[in-house]
């Protein structure tokens, strides 16, 4: 529902409208208003109107969850019906270190590397210093002399203790963090029968009623205003009631969120004990440098306002169970991976031949391209809390289907400083396009129609322009070794020439040619399966390619998928330290989609915006008799630019068409063995 608005809100306007109310009545009809006593009651009117006014709105907006705009209420709209707000978290990575014990006397068994910080780091470039902790002891044995801390977790933040002592006299009681920025998930809470006690019991949070007994040793988390918490406990019914005197102690970190990702640089800042004789001894020598395993990631703020009003609804339809699609879309950004950009969700139903009992999950995080192994893992693992049971999640490599345009655009000179600056300004439109919400997701479409309009309007000297599409995967290779390869666009291919050379590759090299090799393919009558050759052209003035090897593969030109047979590849461009091939056609529709798993990009680095004089516009040809189209189907080079290098260029002319210009994307993994 929008936002109800009974009033401006505007004290000026309210007196306004009084004076103009008075004035209309015969009696005040020559009133001074403003230099009278009788401004000061207007004023005490206009005051009472404009808070009846706000406190009208405030009270219609905010008891719904769509329109409320304070986070207190939100969050408690939200905590109504069952959702509980991603917290604050902390940034996680993984160090190694060594102490070297010769020459401590007395000589230690074991060390403890204590709770607490651990390691610090320094930003970029000057930045901020981060502090990284641990939550419990960590206890190693020395041999030879040597202890070794392996692949310690280490969590970002300052680890924090608070003790409250419970009174059965205080009815629901509850135990506030005064701290903002807590990590929910890094939360410690053990309870004693009281202080002075030795015995601790640890208890488990709990976000649902469900399978929570009498005697369970739980507790209960939910925020409160000014993004801090507050923890309670059972009442004997649902969870344990504690009893009068037990003491509780809370330990938590308070994190900075997602400033700490992508840290790589650790130095030591824990402390580091051992006992001997009923004496605790503190070793401050002998402590190597830190090695990373993992860099830090995974932090992440507050989940924010904007967020609870999307997820809230959606979780409590799915009744936090994953079983739609929808269900998983919804589930994995808000509780499970909040670096989550863009996800895409679908059954093994939907795939040719159908996997059925699997669900089929593409993550594009918010840094970088793909998702660790150690990430996919504890995806799946947290989803089975939520997922029906015998169906198993699956989580794919994020694969990009890149569209590149080669574009004439022409223009007026009369109207324009110069040709390169109307490039500048469609090249700088079509870039914002390419970084829009409309491209970037899963699902995303691109609008032929709308393309050649931003293009029309960047300027007013450009009178037309004519666009060709292309759509692009790569391939990543495995070397030396035979495999098959299977990439899918999503889009069904334009045949542009039944003599074959539809599509077009990047060189590459395999076992037994010593040149470049090129692959292309040629259309059955049916127009709908193909097959795949390899070719090589003796130079690059050559227009004669060579085919050297038939029925590499197949090409269904229908359902836009391409089939390698087992090929060793031995060598093709670089790309972000993989080998790829470059693999572009052209689609049988300008409007292109990103199906299932694919992310749509639009790939302007790799395209080509070329500026062409309008002579009838531009008053050099009036009666149009020399005027020259371009066309929007011609078939281009017979191959990509670009050689084994991604350094080295190559352009092989077999067309008119000029080529695009070296591609410097970002690989991507796709569908298929070794392919992406």
């Amino acid at each position: 529902m929008p936002l109800a608005n009974f009033s401006n809100l505007d004290f000026d306007q309210v007196k306004s409208t009084l004076q103009e109310y008075l004035k209309s009545n015969s009696n005040f009809t020559d009133y001074d208003f403003e230099g009278s006593n009788f401004s000061t009651i207007l004023d005490v009117l206009a005051y009472n109107t404009y808070i009846t006014s706000y406190n009208a709105n405030m009270i219609t907006n905010e008891v719904f969850i769509d329109t409320a705009t304070l986070r207190e209420n939100v969050i408690s709209l939200a905590r109504n019906i069952g959702y509980v707000p991603r917290p604050r978290q902390a940034a996680r990575a993984t160090v190694s270190f060594f102490v070297n014990t010769e020459g401590i006397t007395p000589s230690p068994a074991s060390l403890t590397l204590k709770k607490g910080p651990v390691a610090a780091s320094q930003g970029s470039f000057g930045g901020s210093s981060f502090v990284f902790s641990i939550l419990s002891d960590i206890t190693v044995p020395v041999f030879n002399g040597i202890a070794e801390f392996n692949d310690v977790e280490v969590f970002e933040g300052t680890l924090l203790t608070q003790t409250f002592t419970y009174s059965s006299r205080v009815p629901n009681q509850k135990f506030i963090l005064p701290n903002i920025g807590v990590d929910t998930d890094l939360i410690t809470v053990s309870v004693r029968p009281n202080e002075a006690s030795t015995t601790e019991t640890k208890y488990s949070s709990q976000n649902s009623l469900f399978d929570v007994k009498s005697d369970s040793k739980v507790y209960y988390l939910q925020e409160i205003e000014d993004e801090r918490y507050q923890i309670f406990f059972g009442d004997g019914i649902f969870g344990k009631e504690l009893e009068d005197g037990n003491f509780i102690t809370i330990d938590y970190i308070t994190s900075s969120g997602d400033s700490a990702n992508g840290l790589n640089t650790f130095n030591f800042s824990g402390r580091i004990q051992y006992t001997r004789n009923a004496q605790s001894y503190t070793i401050t020598s002998g402590i190597s440098l830190m090695t990373t395993g993992i860099p830090a990631s995974g932090g992440e703020t507050i989940e924010s306002v904007e967020s609870v009003r999307k997820f809230a609804p959606r979780i409590y339809s799915s009744q936090n169970r994953a079983v739609t699609s929808n269900d998983y879309e919804s589930l994995i950004p808000s509780r499970i991976y909040p670096e989550t950009e863009s996800i895409s969700v679908f059954g093994g139903e939907d795939l040719v031949p159908p996997q059925y009992g699997k669900v089929f999950i593409s993550i594009k995080p918010k840094t970088g391209d793909f998702l660790p192994n150690l990430i996919k893992e504890q995806i799946k693992l947290k989803l089975k809390k939520y997922a029906v049971a015998g169906i198993i999640p699956e989580l794919l490599d994020l694969k990009y289907l890149y569209i590149e345009v080669n574009s004439n655009i022409y223009y007026n000179t009369n109207r324009a400083p110069s040709a390169a600056y109307v490039s500048s300004v469609v090249q700088n439109n079509a870039t914002k396009y390419a970084e829009s919400s409309e491209m970037n997701k899963y699902g995303a479409r691109f609008k032929y129609s709308k393309f050649l309009n931003i293009i029309d309007q960047s300027n007013e000297s450009i009178t037309s322009n004519i666009t060709t599409i292309y759509i692009r995967r790569d391939i990543r290779a495995v070397l030396n070794a035979f495999a098959e390869y299977q990439i899918g666009f999503g889009n069904e291919f334009h045949i542009k020439s039944m003599s074959g050379y539809n599509i077009k590759s990047s060189a590459f090299r395999v076992a037994g040619i010593m040149d470049d090799v090129y692959i292309s393919d040629i259309p059955n009558t049916n127009r709908i399966s193909g097959s795949l050759f390899l070719f090589t052209v003796p130079s690059i003035a050559s227009q004669s390619p060579t085919i050297i090897k038939r029925n590499v593969g197949s090409i269904n030109y229908k359902e836009g998928i391409i089939t390698i047979n087992p090929i060793n590849i031995q060598s093709g461009m670089q790309k972000d330290g993989q080998t790829v091939i470059e693999i572009s056609v052209c689609p049988l529709s300008n409007d292109v989609i990103g199906l299932q798993d694919l992310y749509l990009q639009l790939d302007i680095n790799n395209s080509s915006f070329n500026t062409v004089v309008d002579e009838i516009a531009s008053g050099l040809d009036p009666s149009g008799s020399n005027y020259i189209t371009s066309s929007s189907y011609a078939n281009g080079n017979l191959v990509r630019s670009g050689g084994r290098n991604a350094d080295t260029q190559t352009t092989v002319a077999g067309a008119s068409t000029p080529s695009t210009s070296p591609s410097t994307s970002t690989s991507a993994s796709t569908s298929g063995a070794s392919s992406y």
